[in-house]
């Protein structure tokens, strides 16, 4: 069984001690770190698989953090905020965070999205044997490698991102609504996350889309969902 390890990054020291806890409950190895700058010092010489950020800290905030993580890698990045606002997810999603958790969180909820997300970044690493390349066009997905290139450029997707566009680009002209999206990439029912897969959506067509308000490849059906077209 794999052993994942898991970066805590809060500067309250008895919340990375209670996600210590529960993580190690479920056989993970925990790293810690108080800031934003200590984080990146972890990531340097550690190899770990996903991250739980704290938004407000000293020296160095979650959100920046976020921001240089995701020059560098892909790894999932959850959110930890006592703010609840939407403008708070919006920003974290928008920033390239994969998932969000309002403090003060429930244990067994937190533990279901870390896995969550674990499962969907390790997916992205079991190589398919058939049908590796969809092309649509000047875009391209290789499942076996997991890149994804326009016009021959690769571009730089994170583990979620990857999956949105991979169920897209699998069924071309198919128009999937936002609910059935997330539940097929978050695997977990849909609950009030129209924001999340927006937000995602839009991160994608920044990427691999010309001029993302007039995209040509990942287009909205109004009213109904999203679809790649033919």
């Amino acid at each position: 069984m794999t052993k994942y390890q898991v970066l805590v990054v809060d500067d309250e020291a008895e919340i990375r001690d209670a996600i210590e806890i529960y993580l190690k409950n479920e056989s993970m190895t925990v790293f810690k770190a108080s800031n934003g700058l200590e984080a990146l010092e972890v990531l340097e010489n550690e190899e770990i698989q996903l991250i739980l950020m704290d938004i407000m800290m000293p020296k160095m905030d979650g959100m920046t953090a976020t921001f240089q993580i995701r020059q560098k890698k892909n790894i999932p990045i959850i959110m930890l905020s006592a703010k609840s606002e939407d403008t708070d997810k919006i920003l974290g999603l928008n920033i390239g965070a994969d998932d969000y958790v309002t403090k003060p969180f429930n244990p067994l909820e937190l533990i279901a999205r870390v896995k969550s997300q674990l499962r969907r970044f390790t997916n992205l690493g079991s190589a398919q044997m058939t049908e590796d390349e969809i092309q649509v066009r000047g875009l391209t997905l290789n499942k076996s490698t997991k890149n994804v290139a326009i016009d021959g450029n690769e571009v730089r997707l994170t583990a979620t991102e990857y999956k949105i566009l991979e169920l897209l680009m699998e069924n071309k002209g198919r128009v999937f609504s936002i609910e059935e999206i997330y539940e097929r990439v978050w695997r977990e029912p849909y609950m009030n996350a129209e924001n999340t897969v927006a937000v995602h959506v839009r991160r994608i067509r920044e990427k691999i889309e010309i001029n993302p308000k007039e995209p040509k490849y990942l287009k909205v059906v109004w009213g109904i969902g999203y679809k790649i077209e033919k």
